[in-house]
């Protein structure tokens, strides 16, 4: 089974929506396999956006994800990665489509409520940044052969 990384980023807890982008991937029939509920180091903030050390807005986006508590998590499925990239929606909200979490409930680019793996190695790399191995549970919900072939 695929994993993908997401991230609900401070100004997506801040503003309750926690459970609600929890539910709207369980609905879908991803499976929940880590957890958690932190604030985020800089060091570790600096990691995980490394990608973009060069760019112009590496600091504003480092001081935005270490601004709050945010929740991070690991969801597993066929296909978990596409699929929830499809269900964040585009990172600029304003161009989001409707229905996905940042069209319906992002404000603007510097505050687009959640992160998501982009690729299968991002997604290895962030998880392993954020999770040990021993704090990912594998388990298969009972529903699982209602959702599968």
């Amino acid at each position: 089974m695929e994993r993908t990384f997401l991230a609900i980023k401070p100004d997506g807890v801040q503003r309750g929506l926690v459970g609600e982008i929890i539910s709207r991937f369980e609905t879908k029939g991803f499976t929940l396999v880590g957890l958690k509920f932190l604030k985020a180091s800089r060091e570790l903030a600096e990691q995980h956006y490394a990608v973009h050390k060069e760019r112009p807005f590496f600091g504003s986006l480092v001081d935005f994800i270490t601004s709050g508590p945010v929740v991070a998590m690991v969801w597993e499925g066929d296909g978990v990665i596409a699929s929830a990239r499809k269900l964040i929606g585009a990172t600029n909200p304003l161009t989001a489509e409707p229905g996905t979490i940042r069209g319906d409930l992002g404000i603007n680019i510097g505050r687009n409520i959640i992160h998501g793996s982009d690729a299968p190695e991002t997604a290895q790399y962030e998880i392993g940044l954020w999770f040990r191995e021993e704090e990912l549970v594998n388990w298969q919900p009972h529903l699982t052969p209602w959702l599968h072939e």
